[in-house]
């Protein structure tokens, strides 16, 4: 190969073309690896380290464009957000916070146990809402998928946006076990 881009591939490709997946939230995982390895053997700089500056610099934004792309698909929350992002839609965590009532129950109920269990240097209690947490995760990736691959991107914007609580709630009990155990 002379140059990294080939007629098949442009920068612009979105990451899902890029790899030759379809473009929907469910991804076999192997077949995003095999085919980051693949992509990235064919663009990768070291190739192109006699070419010209032109030549290198183009399999440079290659290789960058090819890692972004990688861990954005291997990310279940990335990916979501990126699926929404084709589809125009904009998750708009920053300035959209609005969420169920139901939602801002349960935040408040786990904010108050991290509280308590900070409180009493509750490591154990601190784990155990750590693994409900997963749980919880793992039940709203569930419907997350649907929501996508159904194309209900409003709802599943939501989803993205609870779960992006999710994960800064089990990154702050993460922080407090380490605080605590250290």
């Amino acid at each position: 190969m002379s140059t990294p881009s080939t007629p098949s591939r442009s920068l612009s490709d979105s990451h899902f073309v890029l790899f030759g997946l379809p473009e929907q939230f469910e991804i076999d995982a192997n077949a995003l690896d095999h085919a980051y390895r693949t992509v990235q053997a064919q663009v990768h700089p070291d190739r192109f380290a006699a070419a010209g500056e032109a030549q290198k610099r183009i399999a440079m934004q290659w290789a960058t464009r090819t890692n972004e792309a990688y861990q954005t698909l291997r990310d279940p929350l990335k990916r979501a957000k990126y699926l929404l992002h084709l589809r125009g839609i904009d998750v708009g965590a920053e300035n959209n916070t609005a969420m169920e009532p139901a939602f801002l129950m349960q935040q408040m109920e786990w904010r108050e146990a991290i509280e308590d269990a900070v409180g009493a240097k509750n490591v154990d209690a601190l784990d155990a809402l750590a693994g409900e947490l997963r749980d919880d995760e793992r039940v709203r990736f569930t419907k997350l998928a649907a929501l996508l691959d159904s194309g209900s991107n409003q709802p599943a914007a939501e989803a993205v946006r609870q779960l992006m609580f999710i994960e800064r709630v089990a990154g702050e009990i993460d922080s407090q076990i380490e605080r605590l155990e250290g």
